[in-house]
């Protein structure tokens, strides 16, 4: 047991020793004081300013009783002040649990509870849904504070009023690196979220890797254009660019146009967005008439990009070099990167495991397959989340046999390239015989018509279930079913030959743009 002095001196070498979200901020705005760091809307901060502001929030949130551990949810778009709030709570050792704004007041009653949340930072347009989410939760909130607001209304108070203490300097907490920095909730298929901890450790390791195999650097200027509160843009880009002290322009919505506009007009080198996002500005109409020539680093994943449309990308976008990541929000969320050499030669891979990932496809003992066979991608890495926030069961399934169990189904091959094949649960079950629906939905994508296709299967008493193409079509375009049918009949097995084929204006996706099959089935299975 560590007498007084031991631990004294056990805590000051921690201190010298520590590295946390908080401390990246203050490296940075040491480096870089007079840098821009962020654009938002009429506010232009550089990255002293912006840790001023950080440290002031900081001393606020401890003087008005916000301690290390508390729980705080975050409730905004994309804003300058969702920033100060993140790095503000892990400068306190505070947990920041951001929600995704699209969620009903039950699900976001569920999180308060689950979380054992107390105090709220919200945009004022979300006030209204989180008060009723609180009533229905029953759980009693002890701090409200509004985002990017100077006046206060019933019991929500400024952000500002934080920053009141005019205290610059840096918060000086007791907090080891790895302990929890972060909760995000998994926009998943099951009946409640899952509550993923994420540590100041798992976190920086993967924005290491994100700068080392995403190129990044301190030259990069950045549009922050999908939501904060999911992992891929707060922890892929927004967090690297921070440690590396790049300057981000900050988009409230991921508006083609506003992307397009803001890219022309700022400059812009970087830009993240899903495949559903670079369709969007592809068939946008005046895509050709914007000069988007400094756009030098373009980054996919979150969902499967089509080959026909990263082939187009490649054609239009020539001074564009890009990158797919592949990952999920339990390991911070990059697990693999495939390099902009290798995105014709490699068309459809997910890439190679990332600087601090370890992978391999294994079957369903846990065995590793042979190269080429379809398995479980599983990992192991720092990246990695603490757990399921109150979940042990489930994460102990999850790290079972020491690896993290992704769900996901895929190959490797003889130069370690992984291929995603599909999630398990998006794997089609025809007549007791499996079939991937991205195979088909690869396919589809070849007819000229097409916009964009989910692939899903309908729960049907002679197949089992039938695979079912939902298809948007190319403005000016016209396409038939008989078209569909015929065009798969030539390339597929029978068996793999969707048995309907339905049209819709817009699939449905969730603001990190991935389509929502459930959504998709429950619709058409009606």
């Amino acid at each position: 047991m560590l007498n007084m002095s031991e631990h004294q001196s056990t805590s000051m070498m921690n201190r010298a020793r520590r590295n946390t979200l908080g401390d990246l901020l203050t490296r940075t705005a040491a480096r870089n004081p007079h840098k821009q760091a962020f654009i938002f809307k009429e506010r232009i901060v550089t990255y002293e300013r912006l840790d001023e502001l950080v440290n002031q929030t900081a001393h606020g949130m401890l003087e008005k009783g916000i301690q290390k551990g508390d729980r705080l949810a975050l409730l905004s778009k994309n804003s300058l002040d969702f920033v100060i709030v993140i790095f503000a709570a892990a400068k306190i050792g505070a947990v920041t649990i951001p929600i995704n704004y699209m969620l009903t007041k039950h699900d976001i009653a569920y999180i308060l509870n689950h979380a054992e949340v107390t105090a709220l930072f919200s945009a004022k347009e979300y006030t209204d849904i989180l008060d009723k989410a609180t009533t229905e939760a029953g759980r009693k909130i002890d701090y409200y504070y509004i985002l990017e607001e100077s006046t206060s209304f019933e019991q929500w108070q400024p952000l500002q009023e934080l920053q009141e203490n005019n205290n610059k300097e840096s918060v000086e907490a007791d907090l080891f690196d790895d302990e929890l920095a972060q909760v995000l909730y998994t926009s998943g298929t099951e009946s409640n979220p899952k509550g993923v901890m994420l540590s100041h450790k798992s976190i920086i390791s993967e924005y290491v890797s994100c700068v080392v195999d995403g190129k990044m650097s301190d030259a990069d200027v950045l549009v922050h254009a999908l939501p904060f509160y999911h992992s891929a843009q707060l922890h892929v880009f927004l967090g690297p660019s921070i440690y590396l002290g790049a300057s981000g322009i900050i988009l409230d919505k991921a508006d083609p146009a506003v992307i397009m506009e803001t890219i022309e007009q700022q400059k812009a080198t970087q830009l993240f967005a899903p495949p559903t996002v670079w369709i969007a500005l592809l068939r946008h109409a005046d895509f050709d008439k914007y000069v988007l020539d400094s756009l030098e680093k373009c980054y996919y994943g979150a969902a499967i990009m089509p080959r026909e449309v990263l082939k187009e990308l490649a054609e239009r976008l020539p001074n564009a070099s890009f990158w797919n990541f592949y990952g999920q929000t339990e390991v911070a969320p990059l697990a693999t990167a495939l390099q902009p050499e290798d995105q014709l030669r490699k068309l459809g891979s997910a890439g190679r495991p990332t600087l601090h990932v370890e992978t391999k496809i294994v079957d369903d003992d846990d065995k590793e397959v042979a190269r080429g066979e379809i398995g479980e991608i599983v990992h192991r890495t720092p990246h990695a989340m603490l757990g399921y926030l109150n979940d042990p069961e489930k994460t102990a399934q999850a790290f079972k046999n020491g690896w993290f169990h992704s769900g996901d189904l895929g190959t490797m091959d003889d130069e370690g390239y992984i291929t995603i094949v599909d999630r398990k649960k998006d794997i089609i079950n025809t007549g007791g015989v499996s079939v991937s629906s991205r195979e088909i939905e690869e396919l589809i994508y070849q007819i000229k018509a097409v916009a964009e296709v989910a692939v899903i299967g309908l729960k049907n008493d002679y197949w089992i279930e039938a695979i079912t193409a939902i298809i948007v079509v190319k403005d000016g375009e016209t396409l038939t079913e008989e078209e569909v049918m015929s065009f798969c009949h030539e390339k597929l097995s029978t068996f793999k030959t969707p048995k309907f084929v339905y049209f819709i204006e817009s699939l449905p996706k969730n603001l990190s743009g991935k389509v929502l099959k459930k959504d998709l089935r429950e619709l058409y299975e009606a």
